[in-house]
């Protein structure tokens, strides 16, 4: 008979990211005070803002640039998430053809051109940030998701796109779990720690001569007919142009509001496990793993071999609160401990380090878009729902293709180019996300896709943990 899970797994956890135990907090830089001048500001001090000022400086040596960060770079999502980089911009092969079917090869070939790229940009410019280009492997554990990753085969097969179909015996020898009962895995695609890419893109953006203020929450923009002017609670910012990176924090264009909704994501980190406890449940690898349902769980190892398992709760709250406290839910860290201790009967004493949460800036067609206003002056990104580690490269780049005004592959594609659909004011916007989260939950259970599901379909929303 089985030992039951030990229901004191969660007991001394500490309640913050584990990726901030990994890396020496720098000091904080100065507030903005006063007035003061530059070329470019940009707003935000994430990966997309980081990227954007250090991709900025490439193009333009002599621009002056500024970031401007309302707490410490790489404090907020950038910090929290489980440090996935994909091959892609547009949430998976699967969603590019779903929605954008014309332009999915573009979407494909762009996505994994710029996964060589940020490749390639670590190395020139020493960025050390535990990059492990090792695969994922994608499973299922449902007759409906088994169907779903054969489609995803058959689609990658289409692209040119490694892979390899894994039952049985195969599946054991890459993940050995009574949950799953097949997988695809996928070589293209990395891992990173988000913590470390955070604090070396900003310490390579201090070297190439950016300045950068923290501390300093942007109140409001300003149009004053040829400048433009940030205003702080200590301080003022007059810029030509503007790239806003402020993920899920209030957007300064008040307009934008209804385009993303705040969901918060919980992950929890385990003790360092030893060999024989990985090799007890099959994982020898280095790669990242997701299974394939709705309410989705991923998973990888840290560089001291603990399990980072996350995922399956999206909770949004009412009027799209966005208050540290809710970071720190303790029934969806109970719920996450019973399911790893049922997916890995092997690990059932394993106990855990961290659990946190962060929030996820969610579009209602699940990839980040992109536009730019007052005369080709303010650019801006969002909408990531949870892709924004590799996507955030992609995003910089084309807001400064739009501040450029150039044309470009980027700027041309309707993924970035085009709005998704806004949220309805509430209660009607809380009311619809309980609505597709049950039916969602209901397609887990059953393979059943309503018709609320397929009316979303229609109209391009779509809704995941």
């Amino acid at each position: 008979m089985k030992s039951p899970p030990r229901h004191d797994s969660l007991d001394n956890v500490h309640a913050h990211p584990f990726w901030q135990d990994t890396v020496a907090q720098a000091p904080s830089a100065s507030p903005l005070a006063g007035s003061l001048q530059c070329d470019l500001a940009v707003v935000g001090g994430g990966f997309t803002g980081l990227w954007t000022a250090l991709l900025a400086r490439q193009r333009w040596p002599t621009l002056n640039i500024a970031i401007i960060e309302a707490r410490h770079c790489g404090g907020e999502a950038s910090g929290r998430n489980g440090g996935f980089c994909a091959p892609s911009i547009s949430h998976g092969v699967s969603n590019a053809l779903k929605r954008w079917p014309q332009e999915a090869e573009r979407l494909i070939r762009l996505g994994r051109q710029n996964l060589d790229e940020l490749a390639a940009d670590l190395q020139h410019f020493g960025m050390q940030v535990e990059f492990e280009r090792e695969g994922k492997l994608n499973l299922a554990s449902q007759p409906w998701q088994v169907e779903g990753l054969r489609s995803m085969q058959r689609n990658y097969a289409r692209f040119g796109i490694e892979c390899e179909w894994l039952e049985g015996r195969a599946l054991a020898q890459h993940l050995d779990s009574p949950r799953y009962g097949a997988g695809v895995f996928e070589p293209n695609y990395a891992l990173l720690n988000p913590a470390k890419m955070a604090a070396e893109l900003r310490r390579v953006c201090l070297k190439q001569g950016i300045r950068l203020f923290e501390q300093s929450p942007v109140l409001e923009l300003q149009n004053t007919g040829d400048r433009l002017r940030l205003r702080t609670a200590n301080g003022e910012m007059e810029a030509g142009q503007i790239a806003l990176a402020t993920n899920i924090a209030p957007p300064l264009l008040g307009h934008l509001a209804s385009s993303v909704i705040p969901v918060y994501d919980y992950s929890l980190v385990s003790e360092p496990l030893s060999d024989e406890q990985l090799q007890a449940i099959g994982w020898t690898g280095r790669y990242g793993i997701a299974d394939s349902g709705n309410q989705f769980h991923y998973l990888r190892k840290t560089a001291d071999n603990r399990i980072l398992w996350a995922g399956y709760d999206a909770i949004y709250h009412f009027g799209g609160r966005r208050d540290e406290a809710l970071t720190q839910r303790p029934a969806s860290f109970k719920r996450l401990a019973e399911q790893f201790h049922q997916a890995f009967p092997p690990l059932r004493d394993v106990r855990f380090s961290h659990a946190w949460g962060g929030i996820i800036d969610t579009s209602a067609r699940t990839t980040m878009f992109t536009g730019c206003e007052m005369q080709g002056r303010v650019a801006y990104a969002l909408g990531f729902t949870g892709q924004g580690v590799s996507a955030s490269r992609f995003a910089a780049l084309n807001m400064l293709d739009l501040l450029a005004g150039e044309a470009t592959e980027r700027t041309e594609l309707m993924m970035t180019s085009k709005a998704p659909f806004r949220f309805p004011p509430e209660p009607l916007r809380y009311a619809g996300v309980k609505l597709a989260q049950r039916s969602l939950a209901r397609e887990d259970r059953d393979g059943h896709r309503d018709l609320l599901l397929k009316t979303f379909d229609a109209f391009g929303i779509g809704f995941d943990s």
